[in-house]
């Protein structure tokens, strides 16, 4: 492995490092030889606006038949809905609303430093109708990745389905300093399974030779494009070598510059310091060309004609322009783990809890910073691009499930349609995984993965959260709506509220056990 990643590597796994794995499933019914759901508003990936009533029948776990019954307001006639025979599963959702399966593209499961079981995370996932999962850099060891992946596609364990990219380097028993190592590194993890390749960075004959032979084995890649490596390899660089997508926005600011070839470092800055890190980060689209420049089309234009991906995690930056917001963001009192909420505390240890001295300063930086950063990822959309949902939860505040969620309403603030949030949710995560023949669209032939809401996700993505949206009702009285309703992955039909009820147990066990009060930093006891 190259010493770039020798570095990232030991940052990572000071966070990772294996978890408690998933136990046998307990949960869902299903699948079933016949399974047929009744009612639905269908909110497809397609670009079709919203549809219904309509019938949807499944076959195990195939999408076989998709018919409109009926319309708005005026009772469903029997005759035109598909007929159920004895031992088919009937399922009632009149007037509620079906979406395909949620990919999340950025999907870690959490480590031994944050201290959440896989039960734990994969739950929260499926909760929120988070049927996929990308797992950039399979931090608990590709075996264990591998395993889970396998379970999963089994449906022996409640989890998503998993895509297994291995961080670069990792199981060498050796550094990675030719571009003939990084070849045969990349070799054998396509033949231990792997899905695709999380890069940080790395010498750019290594990183090329890599992205070559990666991509002539037909496999897909990711980047964070890490300070340390991007001054060599940008965005730009890395696109052309043949990555297929970024994490984050790091090297994008960078393949724009036209004033400059290095981001603007303080003399003291200490790239181990994450206050120095992240609050210097946040000063680094300012640092880019012009919004509208020629340079800034440029970029964007040559990423366009790439094909290139761009998975933004606007949530799990968020508390960079709003900490106190995210900090107090109301699931955590119920579903967020003793070790996980002592993880998130100030540290100058652990990754992502960099609060040393935050304030006013930084979050106005961060809220520009979000500003231009937005404007790019909603102008390449526009102009065709692929962008795609993910989180990165587990680090910074963000709880898995919830900041996914969160992540939808962002791309709402970006200038996304919320037809066009839906799409970069489904559709475009799956074209991004080589997956759309069979997931990311609700259409004849794909695997059955649902999300099935009683409320309309599209007038307000707040109903999707698993604590619900605020109303009030005639009577005054204030109420919770919304939360998914059902979760289907693979033809199996899974109670969302029902998972996240299992989680709030173990949150209260795990409390309990520790006599542990959740308070906020520096106010008591932790």
């Amino acid at each position: 492995m190259n010493k770039i990643f020798t570095l990232l590597l030991f940052i990572s796994v000071s966070s990772f490092g294996q978890v408690p794995k998933a136990p046998k499933r307990a949960e869902g019914d299903g699948p079933y030889n016949k399974l047929i759901i009744r009612g639905v508003t269908l909110v497809n990936s397609t670009g079709a606006p919203p549809i219904g009533p309509i019938d949807i029948v499944v076959e195990k776990n195939r999408i076989k038949e998709i018919r409109q019954v009926g319309n708005p307001g005026v009772p469903v006639d029997p005759k035109r809905r598909p007929k159920a025979e004895a031992g088919d599963k009937e399922l009632d959702c009149t007037g509620m609303y079906l979406m395909p399966g949620f990919i999340d593209m950025h999907g870690h499961t959490g480590g031994r430093a944050q201290g959440t079981p896989a039960e734990y995370v994969y739950k929260l996932w499926m909760a929120h109708g988070i049927t996929t999962i990308r797992e950039p850099s399979s931090m608990n060891g590709l075996d264990w990745t591998l395993e889970h992946k396998k379970k999963s596609s089994l449906n022996e364990i409640t989890a998503p389905r998993i895509m297994a990219y291995t961080a670069f380097g990792m199981g060498s028993d050796q550094a990675i300093t030719t571009p003939e190592q990084a070849r045969e590194w990349v070799r054998n993890n396509a033949k231990k399974g792997a899905d695709g390749i999380k890069f940080f960075g790395a010498e750019p004959e290594v990183f090329r030779a890599a992205l070559e032979e990666n991509k002539k084995l037909g496999l897909r890649s990711a980047c964070h494009h890490a300070q340390l490596e991007v001054a060599r390899m940008n965005v730009l660089a890395t696109a052309k070598a043949g990555l297929t997508s970024m994490e984050h926005w790091y090297g994008l600011p960078e393949a724009l510059f036209d004033d400059r070839t290095l981001q603007n470092f303080p003399a003291d800055y200490n790239y181990n310091n994450e206050q120095h890190r992240f609050e210097e980060a946040g000063k680094l689209w300012k640092q880019a060309a012009e919004p509208g420049s020629a340079k800034w089309y440029q970029v964007m234009d040559e990423l366009l004609k790439l094909d290139f991906t761009l998975d933004p995690t606007f949530n799990i930056y968020e508390a960079n322009r709003d900490l106190m917001m995210t900090r107090r963001a109301e699931w955590h009192d119920e579903y967020t783990l003793p070790s996980l909420w002592r993880f998130y505390g100030p540290s100058r240890i652990s990754h992502g809890s960099y609060w040393l001295n935050w304030g006013t300063e930084q979050e106005i930086q961060w809220k520009e910073n979000y500003r231009i950063w937005m404007r790019f990822v909603n102008e390449y959309k526009n102009k065709g691009g692929r962008v795609t949902t993910g989180s990165d939860s587990g680090f910074i505040y963000q709880l898995y499930g919830f900041a996914y969620i969160r992540e939808l309403e962002l791309l709402r603030e970006a200038g996304f349609h919320p037809l066009e949030v839906i799409r970069s949710a489904t559709i475009k995560g799956a074209e991004a995984l080589g997956l759309d023949k069979e997931i990311g669209s609700v259409e004849i032939g794909k695997l059955a993965d649902f999300v099935i809401t009683e409320e309309n996700p599209l007038s307000n993505f707040k109903t999707l959260y698993g604590t619900g949206a605020i109303s009030v009702t005639e009577n005054n009285e204030v109420v919770r709506i919304g939360g998914v309703k059902y979760t289907v992955k693979d033809g199996i039909v899974y109670e969302a509220k029902k998972l996240l009820e299992d989680v709030k147990i173990m949150v209260k066990k795990a409390k309990e056990e520790e006599n542990f009060q959740m308070t906020q930093p520096g106010m008591g006891k932790k």
